[in-house]
């Protein structure tokens, strides 16, 4: 018998959560198996903002080749005065959700930091395969900087936010702004990102059948963002960010993840990888932690945990002194 692989064990508050998702979370998923992911019911944005004073404008800007693509903005129904706009990137591993997934920190943030919040509908592989994905997320922050005084916030406090598949093209598109001297950022708030497509770190062999977001799903959803190039070296660090050998001149960076998921060593070495080109990251590795838990397990103290650090390194970034 072939011994499995040794692996940190799940924090018991989120083992506990993970037999309720069965079924609502890909673990193990095929190609085959994607439409019924798609498939899957997500809040609406007249749901998530309820009775909040929040108003969600809706816009058709050129995507990737001048072809039209969908973003929304969201501002507080009295906002007037210009500060932080937020960029936002929806996750589902660059092949499902839409720009309104897990949507309730750009709400929060509009809330407490009258922030305007622009969230991009970007095509989805396999339908739209790379390069397509972190283009169209491209043209969705030069239409936002482009836009600044018509939506009411300052071009120089822009802060790009992403999770997951959402959290990998914020990176890509990151690097995209640096190197086409594109629209300046803040900074880059990057939750559980997904920026390697190799899959050869420890964690990524780690977690296959079991937690949140396996290897089987990671290596379906890449396969669809690249096709055969998939593990070669004709990759793009602007696909998969962990192909970037040179991080300098990124904006200040926030970076979590779980101990307990695939993405953990390639969070790190990304962390450490902007450390090592000179550059501003803070990282924060959750013990015990499955991809997504602060969203799919909100009342557990390690989400608690985790939405605290993430909201402390925000209101530090926007209380830093200007230059």
């Amino acid at each position: 018998m072939t011994q499995e692989m040794p692996r940190p064990p799940f924090d018991p508050e989120l083992a506990a959560v993970l037999p309720t998702l069965d079924g609502g979370v890909p673990v193990g998923m095929t190609a085959d198996q994607l439409p019924h992911y798609r498939s899957l019911p997500f809040p609406t944005i007249e749901e998530q903002i309820a009775d909040r004073p929040v108003r969600c404008t809706h816009h058709t800007i050129p995507g990737y080749g001048g072809v039209a693509i969908e973003v929304s903005v969201l501002a507080h129904v009295d906002h007037d005065i210009p500060g932080v706009g937020i960029y936002h990137l929806h996750g589902g591993g660059m092949v499902m959700g839409d720009r309104f997934a897990a949507a309730g920190p750009l709400i929060d943030w509009v809330l407490k930091h009258d922030a305007v919040a622009v969230t991009v509908e970007y095509r989805l592989a396999p339908e739209h395969p790379d390069p397509v994905p972190v283009e169209d997320c491209y043209a969705g922050l030069r239409w936002m900087a482009a836009n600044a005084d018509a939506l009411r916030f300052a071009p120089d406090r822009v802060i790009m936010f992403g999770g997951s598949g959402g959290g990998g093209l914020a990176a890509g598109t990151a690097l995209l702004a640096r190197d086409r001297n594109g629209p300046p950022l803040l900074g880059l708030l990057l939750q559980c990102p997904m920026i390697d497509d190799r899959n050869e770190t420890v964690s990524s062999r780690q977690y296959d059948g079991t937690g949140v977001w396996d290897r089987t799903s990671n290596l379906t959803a890449w396969t669809a963002v690249l096709g055969d190039r998939r593990g070669t070296a004709d990759v793009s660090p602007y696909a998969a960010a962990a192909r970037a050998t040179d991080l300098s001149g990124l904006p200040p960076t926030f970076i979590d993840v779980g101990a307990a998921e695939v993405f953990r060593d390639e969070d790190v070495a990304f962390a450490s990888s902007i450390w090592a080109s000179g550059g501003d990251a803070e990282l924060h590795v959750w013990g015990g932690a499955f991809h997504g838990f602060h969203d799919l397990a909100p009342q557990s103290a390690l989400a608690k945990a985790c939405v605290t650090a993430r909201e402390s390194w925000l209101e530090r970034l926007l209380n830093r002194p200007t230059p």
